[in-house]
């Protein structure tokens, strides 16, 4: 049994070593899709474009105006109602803060209240947030300033004292990057290895194969071992990127990582397997396979877009998906480290699903050519 094993082993990765494609995509797609997600993914809003009327001179409201030229995080432009609106409709602005003719006047009187207007493009709902509390921030740096000018005491406000749990630096990359060896792991799992068998169909060589002693689990263990390396390969090439290039900390251990790695690329496999054994095709099980296990990878792991923000039966459908666990856990081993109680329900998920996925493939792979 071992020598079958060990032959039917050398073949597969004869085949793989003799693919260029397959060998770009264990080691050059991940570090590639790795800067794609570290460099060219940011939800984070670092330099915000804003439009700046002023159609009031007066001492208090240079003051103001002041305040947004000394935020590093605020670029401002100058200029009309007329130009700000169409800079906004251009996208050249993100935002218009509108400072009113009559501001000081109505500043000046206590009776009445100096309104100052934030015009945002709704068309980006985040971004739109991200200005109206930048100019809030404004807004009470100067009251503080002119409080302290005039000898007043500043009202009472709530102070918050922020504080941020295993991401300090808050930086989306820190949680992009982790969650993106989920889609590497995908890719290399399912759409490679659902090729691996149909390919067999296709060539005629599946017939030689079945003319051999080997048995159904000797083939499957075969066409799974050196995909399981390949992927372990890359897995330790995406834990390097991250770290010393991107400069990602990571908290947790690798052993535990290459176990749940080990998991969720048994999922995949079993995954790839499964449709290449049913279709015997190598076109529609490529498709299914990115029908069935890279779409809902990237859309509905967790891994950009957040789950519990989804509508409740989508919510429900995350659970099937092997990526969600996978996500969590890679995120959870590098912002927070080894937690036990987090770790071992995602692992227990993750053998679940490869054991129903591998057993499945084994009941519908035959020795015969029907």
């Amino acid at each position: 049994m071992f020598r079958r094993l060990y032959a039917l082993c050398r073949k597969e990765t004869l085949q793989i070593w003799r693919d260029p494609s397959s060998v770009l995509i264990a080691v050059v797609l991940p570090v590639v899709m790795l800067l794609i997600f570290g460099f060219g993914i940011n939800l984070d809003s670092s330099q915000l474009r804003l439009g700046l009327v002023v159609e009031d001179h007066g001492a208090e409201v240079q003051r103001f105006v002041a305040s947004f030229f000394g935020s590093p995080y605020i670029n401002v432009t100058v200029g009309t109602r007329a130009q700000m609106e169409q800079a906004l409709a251009d996208g050249k602005v993100r935002g218009v803060v509108v400072i009113a003719s009559d501001f000081t006047q109505r500043l000046e009187r206590t009776s009445e209240t100096a309104p100052v207007q934030i015009i945002t493009d709704g068309s980006e709902p985040n971004t739109a947030n991200f200005v109206e509390g930048y100019v809030k921030g404004a807004w009470q740096v100067w009251l503080r300033e002119r409080a302290a000018a005039r000898g007043e005491p500043m009202p009472a406000a709530v102070q918050i004292d922020s504080r941020f749990w295993f991401n300090p630096s808050a930086l989306s990359r820190n949680y992009i990057i982790p969650g993106s060896s989920t889609i590497i792991m995908t890719v290399l799992g399912a759409l490679l290895t659902s090729l691996v068998v149909a390919r067999e169909w296709e060539r005629g060589t599946m017939e030689a194969l079945l003319a051999t002693s080997i048995t159904r689990s000797e083939f499957l263990i075969s066409k799974v071992i050196p995909y399981y390396l390949l992927g372990i390969v890359s897995e330790l090439i995406c834990i390097g990127v991250a770290v010393f290039l991107l400069k990602v900390p990571f908290r947790g251990s690798i052993l535990m990582t290459l176990l749940v790695t080990t998991f969720f690329l048994l999922s995949a496999l079993g995954l790839g397997l499964l449709l290449s054994t049913a279709t015997r095709n190598q076109f529609d099980a490529a498709q299914g396979a990115l029908n069935a296990a890279f779409l809902p990878s990237m859309m509905l792991s967790g891994f950009i877009f957040e789950i519990s923000s989804m509508p409740l039966p989508v919510q429900l459908v995350t659970y099937v998906i092997p990526a969600r666990y996978f996500v969590n856990a890679m995120q959870t081993l590098f912002q927070a480290g080894y937690v036990p109680q987090l770790l071992w329900r995602d692992v227990g998920c993750l053998i679940a699903s490869s054991i129903f996925f591998l057993g499945l493939t084994a009941r519908l792979t035959k020795r015969r050519l029907d």
